[in-house]
């Protein structure tokens, strides 16, 4: 049976001794981040941090009408009833959000080697509708995140942003992020033309893009949260189960686009949206193809949708006890999946993964297990060198 939120189990020796990787953790971006490193010209108009009483550690974006507030982004290991997005001092927050050197020893209190590092104020800035200050923006947190992953290269493997404002900017954002030492990139969940009825993710326009990140070595990777905002109904904890369908929209413009046939090498990784969901959705989409493609139209496949999720998409989750029990089923290849951590944000198993993992994963082969929590992160973003 799955575990509840709040049921930990605490001092549990490590799960494998093969590499441990969390293929999803993030920083917490210090009020430093934007204004000590955009451009000059965009100085006036960078996001800043205020610590006020009632309010706590929040970020003010021009032209965003809304606070973001830091208190769920830092809340790994508090227990359910006291997690809260306002009220959290800056000092209240994880230190390792910002600090490198206090970052490895959070990753040594989970037992996780090495961690794929995410923005958290950056996620919410892909939907700013100013392409050109987000594009200022991104360029700002990618000088920081390539310095703060320095410190620790063997453990931390930063990705970069792109407002993927043009096809050909996008290209050279890549090639910078490159530059810079990061291993991957996390693309907005809407690229800017599109906006403007320019081509999707899906339009061979985009070809040349995935050809140069193959090239380069960068995984590419949409994480929830990074594209439009649907509008749940019901209760506001509704909000939470809503959040998964930006992915799924995305796998679905990825294959019936063709994009896996045009570009074969290409894998995309689709982010903190578990997992457990993708053996259904798999088959609603051979269903789809095969029924209906004469009406609603898609690319011509050369085979059937699922087979592309299985051998081009990769999904990361933290707790999904349903994600292990399908490989176990053999309903997801366990070179799907890849686990994470997703510290230091309130989702977060941290400290207590190795505990969860034992659980959940003890009915897997050691080949699957080892795959999903490590092995699978090493082949991907090219870490092998790190762990032989």
């Amino acid at each position: 049976m799955a575990l509840t939120t709040d049921s930990r189990i605490e001092s549990a020796p490590r799960a494998i001794d093969t590499p441990i990787i969390s293929a999803d953790s993030h920083i917490t971006e210090p009020g430093w981040t934007y204004l000590d490193n955009i451009d000059p010209a965009f100085r006036d108009r960078a996001p800043f941090m205020t610590d006020e009483a009632g309010e706590g550690a929040c970020f003010h974006v021009p032209g965003m009408s809304y606070k973001i507030h830091l208190g769920l982004h830092s809340a790994a290991g508090r227990q359910s009833d006291q997690l809260s997005m306002k009220g959290v001092p800056f000092e209240g927050l994880h230190r390792a959000g910002w600090d490198a050197t206090a970052r490895v020893e959070a990753q040594q209190a989970d037992g996780v080697d090495g961690e794929v590092i995410y923005p958290s104020v950056g996620m919410l800035l892909c939907n700013h509708p100013d392409i050109d200050l987000k594009k200022a923006m991104f360029d700002a947190y990618n000088r920081w995140i390539a310095e703060y992953c320095a410190v620790a290269p063997d453990r931390l493997y930063g990705c970069g942003q792109t407002a993927a404002r043009t096809i050909p900017e996008a290209i050279s954002d890549l090639e910078a992020i490159s530059a810079a030492g990061l291993r991957g990139v996390m693309l907005p969940g809407t690229p800017g033309p599109a906006y403007d009825g320019g081509p999707d993710y899906d339009d061979p326009a985009w070809d040349d893009f995935y050809t140069a990140a193959i090239d380069l070595g960068l995984v590419l990777s949409f994480h929830i949260l990074t594209g439009e905002n649907y509008k749940p109904r019901g209760p506001k904890l509704n909000t939470f189960m809503s959040i998964i369908r930006g992915n799924q929209d995305l796998i679905g413009t990825f294959v019936f686009g063709g994009v896996f046939d045009r570009v074969p090498d290409l894998k995309i990784v689709c982010v903190e949206a578990d997992a457990g969901w993708v053996p259904h959705y798999s088959y609603r989409m051979d269903h789809a193809y095969n029924r209906h493609r004469n009406w609603l139209k898609s690319a011509t496949l050369e085979r059937r949708p699922s087979e592309y999720v299985e051998d081009h998409v990769k999904v990361t989750f933290q707790d999904d006890w349903s994600a292990f029990r399908m490989a176990e089923a053999g309903l997801l290849k366990p070179e799907q999946l890849m686990w994470a951590n997703d510290y230091p944000h309130s989702d977060s198993t941290w400290p207590y993964s190795q505990g969860m993992l034992a659980e959940q994963t003890s009915a897997l082969t050691d080949d699957a297990r080892a795959k999903i929590l490590g092995g699978n992160a090493v082949e991907l973003y090219n870490l092998g060198d790190l762990f032989n």
